[in-house]
């Protein structure tokens, strides 16, 4: 560890325990989680290290389908554009937009289409990396850091609603515990308190248990639902459904880190140095659209939905390289599988084109 990353450890550290200690000796885990993401100036999202990256050489942590290849904005575009034309909008929103390779992606396909591309980024390192390499798209462009009362648009979001804090929840002998973050000589450690929380489904079995919730995912969709009047949203993460999720045997939960492209399941070591996230739970997101006047347009894997946006002719039409490249998004021991896509509208419904073919809403 260098020692600029080994003072930012430190001092994201100190912020740490200086907030255990304001909770009185124990912080609920989706607590620690937003400080060691989104922390001012320390947290992995607020400080400036690279993360998004194709390869470890670069310095980067993980890789995006973005930075994979061009052809899943370009793929995207045409369900961006197929949303406009259902449902009369002209603005483009986009939620947590990384490196900006998306938001370039879709600007170049679209071109005239949209009147307006608004991002909605809550690191202010982020910003500036977006702003650069958007530089030439001029005042289309703007950067938000929340929603207005109002909205018409089409909203997106790659790989958003994985970062967002969960709680965590275990089960032993039984009983249902909260996990939380202490102390202990100095050091920190998960500890476990009694709760009434609990999965929103009935864990079978009566064996030891760890899995997360998602109030913060949960309540974003929620607040979206209340302030789209019209336009679409459509979301792009790895996750399941909920029967999925809370399988019995899923009993060590989803939570997992990424540094250097390594993954490991220790969120409480080199604090600000990797990410933190959990699966989605897409039942979950569904259930919260509807409650907040949302419909669900479709549901499936994101290979049958670039499938059905047209990206079979763009990987026929690219270069070799780029072709070996387009095709991790869509093959099923990459990306194609475990990654889904969820659309929501507001509006007279349609036959969104992303969903045409293999929708899985019913498996929700």
């Amino acid at each position: 560890m260098t020692s600029q990353a080994n003072s930012l450890t430190t001092a994201l550290g100190a912020l740490v325990e200086t907030a255990i200690g304001r909770a009185g000796g124990w912080l609920p885990f989706d607590r620690f989680m937003a400080l060691a993401l989104y922390a001012p100036g320390l947290g992995y999202y607020a400080n400036d290290s690279r993360k998004f990256g194709a390869m470890p050489a670069s310095g980067s942590d993980f890789v995006t389908a973005p930075e994979m290849s061009p052809l899943f904005g370009q793929a995207l575009a045409a369900q961006v554009l197929d949303a406009m034309q259902a449902t009369g909008t002209r603005e483009v929103w986009e939620f947590g937009a990384g490196s900006g390779a998306l938001a370039v992606q879709l600007l170049e396909a679209l071109g005239d289409k949209v009147t307006r591309y608004t991002i909605v980024e809550l690191s202010s390192s982020l910003r500036d990396r977006q702003r650069a390499r958007l530089v030439a798209f001029g005042a289309k462009v703007r950067w938000v850091s929340e929603l207005p009362e109002r909205m018409e648009a089409i909203v997106v979001g790659n790989e958003v609603l994985d970062a967002m804090p969960v709680k965590l929840l275990a089960r032993a002998a039984g009983q249902w515990f909260e996990r939380g973050v202490g102390l202990v000589e100095g050091a920190l450690q998960f500890m476990d308190r009694p709760t009434t929380l609990r999965p929103p489904t009935e864990i079978e079995g009566e064996h030891d248990y760890l899995t997360e919730i998602h109030p913060q995912a949960d309540a974003f969709i929620r607040t979206l639902g209340d302030r789209l009047v019209q336009g679409a949203a459509f979301f792009i993460d790895y996750g399941f459904s909920e029967r999925e999720y809370y399988h019995p045997q899923r009993h060590m939960g989803t939570l997992m880190c990424h540094k250097a492209h390594m993954a490991d399941a220790n969120p409480l070591l080199e604090l600000g140095l990797k990410d933190i996230t959990a699966h989605v739970n897409f039942t979950e997101l569904a259930v919260a659209a509807g409650e907040s006047g949302l419909q669900t347009l479709g549901y499936t894997t994101q290979a049958r939905f670039l499938i059905n946006c047209g990206i079979v002719p763009l990987l026929a039409q690219a270069p070799l390289a780029e072709r070996i490249a387009g095709q991790r998004l869509i093959t099923e021991h990459e990306m194609g599988e475990l990654f889904k896509v969820i659309g929501f509208h507001r509006g007279e419904f349609w036959d969104a084109l992303g969903f045409r073919e293999g929708d899985r809403t019913h498996t929700l």
